[in-house]
């Protein structure tokens, strides 16, 4: 209850002019969906067994709904809770191809893992699993900024091939940047976990509150910890060639119930 109370609190408090994300409803993206004039109730939403960050903005309740690579065109229902009132909102999921990446890794482990390293990569997929599960009560902050000062340049949901081999797609996007570069917080947050990992190197995750995870992937060096409370701004790490890499940059990944989404659709004007 007491959980309840202060994400309602939270949510209240956030009723004025937020940034929200763009709203983009295709594989990969975000479905903002109005949910109706702010009332006594703050509402909760689903779509199955995932619940689904609700935000206030301009005197309006929205849900944001991350959409996952994997989904086929169509619609689809989340369900929307007022106390004991439900109602469903429809969301329609359009088309969206991307293009395809192929990179060269000179370390051929990383691209066809050994025995040793699978296993490990089977213990690491549990934890970090687990994180993007997470969902805490508090009303996340959705004003992001880059965090790294550098250029965009591979683009979320590429297609990617390594040496020749399909891989999953591109859950995240790269700044390109040089080695040692400070990586910030793009809003507030508290650290998740901090850890090395095969493939994605030194990372740190950040939970922004209600299903919104954000992760830092490749640094060089981390400088937090788990359970710390971050600002907006405030240094996490510095970019590195940690992980499965073709040179140092930063993988920023944004999740969003449980699904990787489209880090710019967060940040203003792109």
């Amino acid at each position: 209850m007491t959980r309840i109370l202060a994400g309602a609190l939270l949510a209240a408090a956030s009723l004025g002019t937020v940034a929200l994300p763009r709203h983009a409803p295709v594989p990969g993206g975000i479905a903002v969906v109005d949910l109706g004039p702010a009332g006594d109730i703050v509402p909760t939403a689903r779509w199955g067994d995932q619940p689904i960050a609700v935000v206030g903005a301009d005197g309006h309740w929205f849900a944001l709904v991350g959409i996952p690579l994997d989904s086929l065109p169509g619609d689809f229902e989340i369900g929307v809770f007022f106390g004991s009132t439900v109602a469903t909102k429809r969301i329609a999921v359009a088309i969206k191809n991307y293009p395809e990446q192929r990179l060269t890794i000179k370390d051929k482990r990383k691209v066809e893992p050994n025995q040793e390293d699978l296993a490990r990569i089977e213990r690491e997929q549990k934890v970090t699993e687990a994180i993007k599960r997470q969902f805490s009560a508090t009303a996340p902050a959705t004003d992001f900024v880059l965090p790294a000062k550098g250029r965009l340049s591979s683009r979320f949901g590429l297609r990617r091939f390594f040496n020749g081999l399909p891989r999953n797609p591109h859950a995240g996007l790269d700044v390109a940047v040089g080695a040692g570069a400070p990586v910030t917080a793009p809003a507030d947050g508290v650290v998740a976990n901090v850890g090395n990992y095969f493939f994605n190197g030194n990372t740190v995750f950040i939970d922004h509150g209600q299903g919104l995870i954000t992760a830092y992937m490749h640094l060089s060096r981390t400088a937090v910890r788990a359970g710390q409370a971050v600002k907006k701004g405030q240094a996490i790490g510095a970019v590195g060639a940690t992980g499965r890499v073709t040179g140092p940059h930063l993988h920023w990944a944004v999740i969003l119930n449980d699904t990787p989404v489209d880090p710019e659709l967060f940040l203003s004007g792109r």
